[in-house]
């Protein structure tokens, strides 16, 4: 089931042909991941206008790598990082202006972090419904039994894209009803129903949690807001393992304050590293892991493995996997 995650492409979205060639890796290399080339069957060599594949590794650098793809025009794959590609969104930008049949196919790691970021997901559900941050930060035994069961709830899950089809089979077991947001309609397997986001408002005031995995985009920005928490039940509990920027951290610790939201489990923050004298920290009902669902110790194999597969297409003029679409952003 591992592997079935691991080359989940998102929409299944289709490139251009491409003619396979050497690759680059850039700005740095790791035994890693140059290994993962050779076991891919694919040349890795240093930079240089005969490169026609571009490894990008490094989680960040947008400008860097904008000038390697100006000054490399003949390069047609670029393979970046992480499942999110919102770092990279002027580059993305950049490459959507240009001609179809000149623009680098890009693909990211999308699908290849899905259970380790769903395993953070089901964690942080779980101890925010089970009231685990407020009763370990208050260190003393507890007057009441309280806390909320998963089993038999109903869950709004935002996107439907690799960690929300692993978090679908990790949660099965609680036999929920869960409800999928995502922008196109169609119905994803292990969810109760589908609807498109424009029906978001209407699925809120029946959800007892909201697991937000959505992409980080113009549009996401800030999906859960003061609006949306005002349309949550007061026993519902918010989960974000996305991206900071889709949920609205002070209107979301204005809820939890004030009791209109049990608690919520947040990985990710908008920015990142958060302001330590931010009052969120000092709420009880919200726990912060400081973007640790999918550490490098777990990203890196997973990476490598994404790296060796695509190669591998790449030289057999096979499709790849994890194709981002620039225009949309993701």
């Amino acid at each position: 089931m591992a592997l079935q995650h691991e080359e989940w492409s998102g929409d299944s979205l289709t490139h251009r042909p491409l003619t396979g060639g050497p690759v680059s890796m850039e700005p740095f290399t790791t035994d890693m991941f140059v290994d993962a080339v050779a076991e891919g069957g694919g040349v890795l060599q240093p930079l240089d206008q005969s490169t026609t594949g571009l490894l990008w590794v490094s989680p960040s650098g947008a400008d860097e790598l904008q000038s390697v793809l100006d000054a490399y025009p003949g390069l047609e794959w670029l393979q970046l990082p992480w499942a999110g590609v919102d770092a990279f969104s002027s580059v993305l930008a950049n490459i959507a202006l240009l001609p179809e049949e000149q623009r680098p196919v890009v693909t990211s790691a999308k699908g290849a972090y899905s259970e380790p970021v769903a395993e953070h997901a089901l964690a942080l559900l779980l101890g925010t419904m089970r009231e685990l941050p407020r009763k370990s930060r208050d260190a003393l035994w507890q007057p009441e039994r309280t806390g909320i069961s998963l089993f038999g709830r109903h869950i709004v899950l935002l996107g439907a894209g690799g960690v929300a089809r692993a978090f679908l089979d990790l949660v099965a077991p609680f036999r929920p009803r869960v409800t999928v947001v995502r922008r196109s309609p169609g119905d994803i397997p292990g969810a109760s129903r589908t609807v498109t986001a424009d029906r978001l408002h209407s699925v809120l005031p029946e959800a007892d949690a909201v697991v937000v995995a959505a992409a980080a985009t113009d549009q996401t920005a800030h999906v859960m807001g003061a609006e949306e928490f005002r349309l949550l039940p007061d026993h519902a509990v918010v989960v974000n393992i996305a991206r900071g920027s889709l949920v609205d951290a002070d209107a979301l610790l204005e809820a939890v304050s004030e009791g209109r939201l049990f608690g919520a489990g947040l990985d990710v923050m908008d920015p990142e590293p958060f302001p330590n004298e931010h009052p969120i920290w000092g709420e009880k009902r919200i726990v912060i892991t400081s973007h640790s669902a999918d550490t490098p110790p777990m990203t890196a194999p997973l990476l490598a493995r994404r790296i060796r597969n695509n190669v591998a297409s790449y030289a057999s003029g096979d499709p790849l996997v994890g194709v981002v679409d620039v225009a949309a952003g993701y």
